[in-house]
């Protein structure tokens, strides 16, 4: 089975020994707001982008036509 995004983060975020409050500080929002989201796995493209920016990593979303393999 795939992993959330929320699990994903959550991996990164061991990974570097980050904390959830030391993650939503340092992407300007609350630890309970940032807890809401991951919880629901609730994200906007944006949230993606300032998070993976937080965590040092980049973020890449993709369409991928099945049929020529193009990414959109």
């Amino acid at each position: 089975m795939a992993l959330t995004m929320g699990e994903k983060i959550k991996v990164v975020m061991k990974r570097r020994g980050m904390t959830l409050g030391q993650l939503a500080e340092a992407t300007g929002q609350t630890r309970q707001n940032l807890s809401n989201k991951m919880g629901r796995d609730n994200f906007q493209e944006k949230d993606l982008q300032v998070l993976a920016a937080a965590l040092n990593c980049d973020y890449e979303a993709n369409l991928i036509m099945r049929d020529t393999g193009e990414k959109i």
